[in-house]
């Protein structure tokens, strides 16, 4: 094979089945072409590689909704008995040492015959589950029935969003990266400076939306604990490498 004339040479890899990264990052396959072209000023020797990598991260955020309400005579009693409650609701999450940033309470009061009704929601946002289990165990241990504490809801935060699509990229790059050395060495070149990189396409999507869950890797949930959703983040790259000949020592 003489690369110094003007020649192309095509080669596919296909992936490997089962291969998985650290992060569950999963290789999806990979397609490398190595071209040969001159120009009119020099010529160029370049590995054009497209590779693809997907990451699974669980949700980092949860929420707890606290509902309290209760019906009086007069506005200041009724007003007086839900604050009660919510003060020491707010007092048990302030011990646990959650931010008042990480809480918000809402109230509404209205009027049905004779009686006062006030209604008021306590949220809280966590992202450390198990004070968040301490949390709702106390509250429903110490608090009556005119307080309903809810099943926790979990969500990505936007900061776990970007890092799950940036380890998306980087791992396609590392994956085309891996692909082009062994192919620079089938062909006895040496991979030279990356000439460009270019994303190409991104997917992702909440795998509590499919039939089997599309869990990460881990123990299975039991079926009357809430599931934690995860988001899936899906890359594919395409990255041109300059050759260099292995039989050409630097001056």
């Amino acid at each position: 094979m003489n690369l110094d004339g003007q020649s192309r040479v095509f080669a596919a890899l296909l992936p490997v089945a089962g291969r998985e990264f650290a992060g569950n990052e999963r290789e999806q396959g990979l397609e490398v072409r190595a071209v040969h072209r001159q120009s009119p000023s020099n010529r160029v020797r370049e590995v054009q590689v497209t590779g693809t990598a997907e990451v699974c991260c669980p949700a980092d955020r949860g929420s707890v909704r606290v509902s309290v309400g209760n019906s009086k005579d007069s506005v200041n009693d009724v007003t007086n008995s839900v604050s009660r409650r919510i003060e020491y609701i707010l007092q048990a999450v302030r011990q646990h040492g959650v931010s008042d940033k990480d809480t918000s309470v809402r109230r509404f009061l209205h009027r049905e015959a004779e009686q006062y009704h006030l209604e008021a929601e306590v949220v809280v946002t966590f992202s450390d589950f198990d004070k968040m289990e301490r949390v709702r165990s106390v509250l429903l241990e110490k608090l009556d029935q005119s307080v309903c504490v809810g099943t926790p809801e979990f969500y990505h935060s936007a900061e776990s969003l970007s890092l799950t699509r940036r380890r998306a990229c980087v791992s396609a790059v590392e994956n085309a990266k891996q692909k082009a050395c062994e192919v620079s060495e089938l062909l006895g070149q040496t991979l030279g400076s990356p000439l460009l990189v270019r994303e190409e396409e991104t997917k992702e999507w909440r795998n509590d939306d499919e039939e089997d869950g599309g869990r990460c890797q881990g123990a299975a949930p039991l079926p009357h604990l809430p599931r934690t959703p995860t988001i899936t983040a899906s890359s594919r790259v395409s990255v041109s490498f300059s050759l260099r000949d292995k039989s050409r020592k630097k001056l």
